[in-house]
Parts: C-alpha cells; sequence; structure tokens
C-alpha cells in the first residue's frame, strides 16, 4: 500500500522549492530549441523527488521529464511506475509567470492509479486516487457538464511547426463557439483546471506523458473525460494529443475537430 498522504507532502515540499527559487541566467539552459527550457532547479527538483518517492516503492521505475540520476525514462505495462515533471510551465518559471506546478503521477500495470498537481503559487494541491475521487485541497471535484459556450476553452500551442495552420484554423473555429479561450503555459494545471471547472475543455497536439498522467486521473475521477483526438486513451508509452472536457463540452470539441481535420 503506497503512503500517499507522504507522497502528497513530498510534492508539496518539491512545491516549495519552485517558491524559494532565485533564477539566474546561468542557471537556464536549452534542450531542443531556444525556447524549450530547463532550468538548475527542474533537475534538483526531480532528483529530490526521485530520492525521496523510491523508498516508498523501491521496485518502481521513474519516467521523469530531465536526464538525473534515477530516471529510468521510460514507461512500464508491469509493476508500478511514477511520471515526474519537476516543474511543469518551465517557461513561465524562467520569466516569472507564476503558474507552474509539480506534477507526479503513479501507475501500477500500464494504469495510472493516483495523481498530484502542485500549484505552489496558489496553494493548490490536485490530487486523486482512482476510485476515491478528486480533490482541490479538501474540497471534492465534480465537473459541471457544461457545454463548449459555457466556460473557457483553454490550449497548449502547437508543437511542431507543420501543424501550425491546422491548429490554429482549429482554434479559430473553437474560439467562434466558445467566445473565451486561454494558453496558460502548464498543461497539467490547465487539465485539473477541467477537473475544478474553471476550464470546461482543453486540447493540444502533442504532450508527453510526464505531462498529463497525473492530471488524466484528476480529469477521470471529477467525471470528466480525457483523451487522444482520435478518441483512444491517453497514451503512457509515447507522446500524444489530448483532449479533455466536461463531457458535453468534450463531445462538441471531438466532433468540431473531426469535422475540419476530416476535410484536410
Amino acid at each position: 500500500m503506497i503512503d500517499y498522504a507522504r507522497v502528497e507532502h513530498l510534492v508539496r515540499q518539491a512545491g516549495q522549492m519552485i517558491l524559494d527559487a532565485h533564477v539566474t541566467s546561468e542557471q537556464v539552459h536549452t534542450k531542443k530549441s531556444k525556447t524549450d527550457f530547463v532550468t538548475d532547479y527542474d533537475l534538483r527538483i526531480q532528483q529530490y523527488l526521485i530520492e525521496n518517492l523510491r523508498p516508498l516503492v523501491p521496485e518502481a521505475v521513474f519516467f521523469g521529464e530531465e536526464k538525473t540520476a534515477g530516471n529510468d525514462g521510460r514507461s512500464c505495462e508491469k509493476g508500478f511506475c511514477f511520471y515526474l515533471d519537476p516543474i511543469d510551465g518551465t517557461t513561465n518559471f524562467v520569466f516569472g509567470y507564476h503558474h507552474s506546478c509539480v506534477s507526479v503521477g503513479i501507475a501500477l500495470d500500464g494504469r495510472i492509479i493516483a495523481g498530484f498537481v502542485f500549484n505552489p503559487y496558489n496553494n493548490e494541491m490536485y490530487r486523486a486516487v482512482r476510485g476515491q475521487g478528486a480533490y482541490l485541497n479538501d474540497r471534492r471535484l465534480w465537473t459541471e457538464n457544461r457545454k463548449l459556450g459555457e466556460g473557457i476553452l483553454a490550449f497548449g500551442g502547437p508543437i511542431e511547426a507543420e501543424n501550425e495552420g491546422l491548429f490554429f484554423e482549429i482554434l479559430r473555429v473553437l474560439y467562434r463557439k466558445t467566445g473565451t479561450i486561454r494558453s496558460g503555459g502548464s498543461a497539467a494545471i490547465d487539465l485539473c483546471r477541467v477537473a475544478s471547472g474553471s476550464n470546461v475543455c482543453y486540447l493540444q497536439d502533442r504532450l508527453s506523458p510526464y505531462d498529463y498522467a497525473a492530471a488524466s486521473v484528476i480529469v477521470e475521477e471529477a467525471g470528466g473525460v480525457i483523451t487522444q483526438e482520435d478518441g483512444s486513451a491517453v497514451s503512457l508509452e509515447h507522446n500524444c494529443s489530448v483532449f479533455a472536457g466536461a463531457q458535453a463540452a468534450y463531445a462538441e470539441m471531438s466532433e468540431i475537430v473531426r469535422g475540419i481535420v476530416n476535410k484536410k
């Protein structure tokens, strides 16, 4: 039995490391592109999480965003796996935007069984254990079944340049349907805000499993829907598109996107 209270405590401690950070240019590095940032704090927080979570489940493997000691960099179909995003919203973190979080998802035999997403700037701990509901701090979450025009649609930008035209065409149509869109820069937070009802939907053309693993169970335990663009389950094995929302809004969004994609 995993000590989920201990996991939550460690995630909160990792969030405190974000609050205590004083980022300098020497601590900011790039990965695949000039806008794909990693900081010394990303590495430090992930290392902290691995070192302190491992004793809770010694046999577990770790699939984290950053290259640190103890990170297996892979998911697993059998046994326990921790999906770690030490700072989801690193660009926000670098520029002092104060919209970032720590995300820890726990899978067993290839299925997410628990998730913790902590936004330290607002002291918001989103958490869920499968079958036990989703919570924001001590408040039970349940997604109101609203339509697209009844809430905020959140999105993450296109990853690949060749997808920009199609992606922004989809956004244009969805904007006309909703009238209110946001791009927060943290997929985990935006997905959790689907669970809380602050966002009625969320979409992004490609994310990595550690981006959405924790939030996926929070969305589902709150009664929301999260899938890939084609309606299949989000993958824990590889990058994929992510569509999430209240059931009615999700259905509308999916129908609109399919209609646009099928015309291409």
